[in-house]
């Protein structure tokens, strides 16, 4: 789009643009990270429950498969995207999507149907990563190659928005099905709802995309017959390109990556599985802050339109690195009890008993302990009775937030939203610009899926195992730190790269010659 003033009518094409390429991507994100907002359960369902701990770990790997196998997808996709089109592309990566979620939700259990029901599992949540590998590049490449250059930065954040938006909505749809039934209801079968109602959100997203048409500029390289024969050749044969794909691995997308799953997925784990947070509180409070923080996507993004992208994620990285251990130890304090001073006199007990739908009899000890800034802690024995004669019991220990100590944790999680949307926001318009649009789809989709697949959806897993790995005899407890200096590393490495080898130019060379 030139660079003169838009017209209504183009300016109406543009938001058309931007809301139907927005809410597709949004619904892949949201179909991509139930997954990880229901891993604690999904452990569960699809791994022996002998060991919690290894079916945890056994999940997050299984999640973190997902963002492996994203790259591969860039790759497939982006030279799709490239030779075909970008309206076809992400429409088909849309419908993979969409049809490997809903299976999710109708694989049978461990219980039924043993050591396929995680095979079943990975192969699906692979089959996700390669429609995701697709569908960014090419949303973020269709709404920059319509925006004009000088708002490129503003126009593509709100693609941006939709990663942060899908989980938001992913942890909404979750706690909307469990509040509508108990516990146990849930944990059986409910789970299963939000992966289902995929399905419906995809169909709407396919009517809607279908009318789209193709970008002005590919549109226009096609016509002229310059579409590349071999993108794949173009962008990683080509030194020069190269060069641009491994300074945009290393100089931003690692450790954008790492930045955005530390503060969000990361903290959700952090919260459930080390402060032992209630369920329905973790989600509330990652959801409060997530809708407090989108907005800044959109701000940053329009803010790198005036000062430069590098200059506002490489002040992202750098407070990453500073920040991270003062935010998360404070967050581990604010839940630890050894620091509160209980009221004896609001202890509470109950107890109940049901018969499960297999006929076992299970009966549920609840013990309740207030203390003095407000919180709860809620310690659960379950013990099952089995109709063979074996019983099981099953202990968990849950705090609950009130007050002060709530709000301050909300405020914690803001925090690193902050520093999210730095990173984020200007992102997309910088890849964009790095490359030309006859392999801008392949060239920007890799290194974009390698920082956020392989860098930072690993975060997670190795996050919560060196956390894991720091438990000894005479430390049981562990570090609670110890996760963080995964994304403390690769992001203080990126910052280190992007200072030295990335410009702040406002608007790409390449401009010129579109």
């Amino acid at each position: 789009m030139p660079e003169t003033a838009i017209t209504k009518e183009q300016k109406k094409t543009l938001w058309f643009v931007i809301s139907a390429s927005s809410v597709g991507t949004l619904i892949e994100w949201y179909d991509f990270y139930i997954f990880g907002s229901l891993a604690t359960i999904l452990s569960e369902q699809f791994f022996p429950k002998g060991n919690p701990t290894a079916a945890f770990l056994s999940t997050l790997a299984t999640f973190a498969a997902g963002f492996i196998v994203r790259p591969f997808g860039a790759i497939v996709f982006g030279r799709l995207g490239d030779l075909v089109g970008r309206k076809y592309t992400f429409l088909v990566t849309l419908i993979l999507m969409g049809g490997s979620t809903f299976a999710i939700g109708l694989v049978p259990g461990y219980e039924t149907i043993g050591i396929l029901a995680p095979i079943l599992v990975l192969v699906l949540r692979l089959l996700q990563g390669l429609a995701l590998g697709g569908e960014y590049g090419g949303a973020a490449t269709y709404v920059a190659e319509h925006a004009p250059a000088s708002k490129r930065g503003f126009y593509t954040s709100f693609i941006q928005t939709t990663a942060t938006l899908g989980l938001f909505v992913s942890i909404g749809v979750i706690l909307g099905v469990r509040e509508s039934m108990d516990i146990a209801e849930f944990n059986d079968w409910g789970w299963r709802i939000p992966f289902i109602l995929s399905s419906i959100l995809v169909g709407v997203s396919i009517f809607i995309r279908l009318r789209m048409n193709e970008s002005p500029l590919f549109a226009k390289l096609k016509a002229e017959g310059k579409v590349s024969k071999n993108p794949i050749k173009e962008s990683f044969g080509n030194k020069a390109n190269l060069r641009l794909v491994l300074i945009a691995l290393f100089g931003a997308a690692a450790g954008q990556g790492v930045i955005w799953y530390t503060g969000q997925f990361y903290a959700m784990t952090f919260l459930e599985k080390t402060c032992n947070v209630e369920f329905v509180q973790t989600r509330n409070i990652i959801a409060i802050a997530l809708l407090m923080g989108t907005p800044l996507f959109i701000y940053f993004g329009w803010l790198s339109d005036r000062i430069g992208r590098k200059v506002i994620m490489m002040i992202g990285m750098l407070l990453a690195v500073v920040l991270y251990r003062p935010i998360y130890r404070q967050m581990y304090l604010l839940t630890d009890v050894s620091y509160k001073t209980e009221i004896p006199s609001e202890k509470n007990i109950t107890t109940s008993t049901r018969i499960s739908s297999s006929q076992d009899s299970v009966s549920i000890k609840m013990t309740t302990l207030v203390f003095d800034d407000g919180s709860n802690v809620i310690e659960t024995t379950t013990t099952t009775k089995k109709q063979q004669g074996k019983t099981t019991v099953d202990s968990k220990k849950e705090i609950k937030l009130n007050g002060e100590p709530y709000y301050a944790m909300i405020g914690l999680i803001l925090v690193q939203l902050v520093l999210v949307t730095m990173v984020y926001g200007p992102i997309a318009a910088f890849l964009v610009e790095l490359f030309p649009t006859r392999i801008r789809y392949t060239s920007m989709s890799l290194p974009y899926h390698i920082g956020n697949g392989i860098f930072g959806g690993l975060t997670p897993l190795l996050a919560t195992s060196l956390f894991e790995f720091s438990k000894t005899e005479s430390n049981p407890a562990g570090d609670p730190l110890a996760g963080l200096w995964y994304p403390i590393i690769v992001a203080g490495i990126t910052f280190i790269v992007g200072m030295i080898f990335l410009s702040n130019k406002l608007k790409a060379d390449v401009d010129k010659e579109e």
